[in-house]
């Protein structure tokens, strides 16, 4: 379905609010214990970003309908479907359809079926949850929109007083590649720890591993590909990959996020920071031997109940392979946001994104971009 025009928008949106808003009638805990609840994300952008994952114009961001529940005495579930628009089509996605174990002993958890992996700090986040309209370069360009996969899941949780979990994953691979084998291509082994400090400061560290069996569909930037009088053009449909637009067999992962409310109580103020580190080897084809490089520092003040102001700079640093050669690329993004938060359950967001091109990027922009998030009925808790 394409939005060709703002009537064709207005025709996309008004069922998914419908149906969302339906969702929120009913979001009281039915029988059996399930919950449903819904999320609307509108966006509109002056520019389309690189390696960006909206539209100019007006969009659809991430928008879902989720249900959850137990199924059973000794499991429980969610199943949530998603819609977005991308390159001005409306997309929908089965985002995650699981099952967990809650009694086993020993603090484990087993999960089988659809959702995020725990990688890193932020991709297991919804991205409706994020402080920014849009995922940091070095998640955009790893992971792709949101690295959702089929796969296993084995969590150990510690009895300790500072918390400590340890997880493995085994994933078929094709939150990384547009179009992967029926065989398992990506595990990831995560450790994350975290603990106060006295009333008021709260942390947490984490660091990943993922092996990956598969190459990106596309290890050039955007598409690139040889034109009629031989040089290079951009394809502008793969700056909306949904797989990893850079990838390498081998990524390690480090974060830390700190948190400061007085004593404890965010209603008022609250400041949050979160760093991560992204080192990608294992490259193939002409870039093999290099390395890509993705941080990101944000961070973010609640200075009043219903207003927060935040800022983030990221950079990828990437190897960007041709026919037989490779060359080295970086673009730096830097963003500011405002956000109004009216009630717990609206967002009403404003942010300015400038990106630099350093080499390679040539898609480099600046836009403003005003996001506006809307949540009904019950929604999986947020992670720290």
């Amino acid at each position: 379905m394409r939005f060709d025009s703002a009537c064709a928008l207005r025709r996309t949106l008004v069922p998914l609010v419908l149906a969302t808003a339906a969702a929120g009638l009913h979001a009281q805990t039915a029988p059996g214990g399930w919950q449903f609840g819904a999320v609307l994300d509108v966006q509109a952008a002056s520019r389309e970003l690189a390696l960006g994952t909206h539209d100019k114009g007006l969009g659809l961001g991430h928008s879902d309908l989720t249900a959850s529940g137990p199924l059973g005495r000794h499991l429980q579930g969610r199943v949530t479907a998603a819609a977005h628009s991308d390159d001005r089509r409306l997309e929908f996605d089965l985002e995650e359809a699981f099952a967990e174990t809650r009694t086993l002993p020993a603090g484990l958890q087993l999960r089988a079926g659809r959702f995020a992996s725990q990688i890193g700090y932020l991709n297991e986040q919804h991205p409706h949850a994020d402080d920014f309209v849009q995922r940091p370069l070095s998640h955009r360009a790893f992971f792709g929109r949101h690295w959702v996969d089929d796969g296993l899941r084995l969590n150990w949780v510690a009895p300790t007083d500072l918390y400590l979990r340890l997880g493995a994953e085994l994933f078929r691979g094709r939150g990384l590649v547009d179009e992967p084998g029926p065989r398992a291509g990506a595990a990831v082994l995560s450790a994350r720890l975290g603990g106060d400090l006295g009333a008021s400061q709260s942390w947490q560290a984490g660091l990943s591993f993922l092996n990956n069996r598969r190459q990106a569909a596309a290890e050039a930037h955007e598409g690139e590909h040889e034109g009629e009088d031989g040089e290079h053009e951009l394809d502008d449909h793969a700056a909306h990959a949904h797989g990893a637009s850079f990838s390498g067999r081998r990524m390690w992962l480090g974060d830390i996020a700190w948190k400061w409310a007085p004593g404890g109580n965010n209603a008022r103020q609250q400041v949050r920071v979160a760093y991560e580190r992204a080192v990608v080897r294992g490259l193939a084809g002409p870039a093999a031997g290099g390395r890509h490089v993705g941080d990101y520092l944000s961070a973010v003040w609640r200075f009043a109940p219903a207003w927060e102001v935040g800022a983030r700079t990221s950079v990828l640093k990437a190897r960007m392979a041709h026919d037989d050669h490779a060359d080295d690329g970086k673009l730096r993004e830097n963003a500011v946001m405002l956000a109004y938060r009216p009630t717990h359950a609206q967002v009403l967001r404003l942010q300015l994104t400038d990106q630099r091109d350093r080499g390679g990027f040539e898609g480099a922009a600046r836009a403003v971009q005003l996001q506006y998030i809307l949540n009904w009925g019950a929604h999986a808790a947020h992670t720290f």
